[in-house]
């Protein structure tokens, strides 16, 4: 008979994993109780990382966009999607190349990672989050996937959020690749455990002592209780109590917000 290992209890929680939009901030504002929380984990000396799908940015521009709404994390405390797909194509094939559809987060990610940009018989295609789509970039990808090229994929959200409504995001550009080449993405963010691996290395954690702190029952939620973790589903993002009766699992928490952590 298998034994399953529980999921941990909050009060044998000495690591935590959180989400940033929608957890943190929210339109850029920040997020009453956010900022006391995380002067608590500085304070106490409680290993942390903010996890966040968005590959667009690198951490030191993030952490700079989080002090402009009045929250103080360090860049080696944010944890993105694209740092996350970096260190897995590092392990997969190390020195290996890459063309690239994306922002400076992921181009820079992939670059420290020792990784070459190119657009000659590339060992990955690697597609992430960009306000600038093109069509000629698009047309690339799909010929070297077709030619070969594995294809990566930093993240699944579909849509992202804007002041004027949803914006088509990785995840739309991972379909229609999809659709020309017949070729699925192995995608690396959340809701894949493998992110939350990483970030757990990262700060020396194991799944037995960590939490995580999301607002999304289908990224933060699932991939934290997959990797064993303590989840905590927080109502000042998407989630409501609809949205949590939609799914066939339940977080271990559910809180007003992170306020209610302190």
């Amino acid at each position: 008979m298998t034994h399953v290992e529980p999921h941990p209890r909050r009060e044998t929680i000495e690591c935590w994993l959180t989400d940033m939009d929608g957890v943190l901030v929210h339109e850029n504002q920040a997020i009453p109780g956010a900022s006391e929380l995380l002067q608590h984990w500085r304070d106490t000396d409680t290993p942390y990382l903010v996890l966040t799908n968005n590959s667009i940015y690198t951490a030191r521009d993030l952490s700079a966009r989080l002090a402009a709404s009045g929250i103080d994390v360090p860049e080696d405390r944010i944890w993105t999607s694209a740092l996350a797909t970096a260190a897995f194509l590092k392990q997969q094939k190390p020195g290996g190349s890459a063309y690239v559809v994306g922002e400076a987060g992921l181009h820079t990610a992939l670059h420290d990672a020792g990784y070459t940009m190119t657009e000659s018989n590339p060992d990955f295609v690697v597609v992430g989050e960009t306000r600038s789509y093109s069509f000629e970039a698009i047309t690339k990808a799909i010929r070297l996937i077709i030619g070969g090229a594995r294809f990566i994929s930093t993240n699944p959200d579909a849509t992202g959020p804007s002041m004027e409504g949803v914006l088509p995001a990785t995840g739309a550009i991972n379909a229609l690749i999809t659709k020309a080449t017949g070729k699925i993405p192995y995608v690396v963010g959340k809701p894949n455990p493998m992110m939350f691996r990483s970030a757990l290395n990262k700060i020396g954690a194991h799944s037995h002592n960590t939490g995580m702190i999301g607002d999304r029952m289908d990224t933060d939620i699932v991939a934290g209780m997959e990797a064993g973790l303590h989840t905590v589903l927080v109502m000042t993002g998407i989630a409501d109590r609809a949205e949590i009766e939609r799914f066939p699992f339940r977080p271990d928490e559910v809180l007003k917000s992170v306020a209610d952590l302190l």
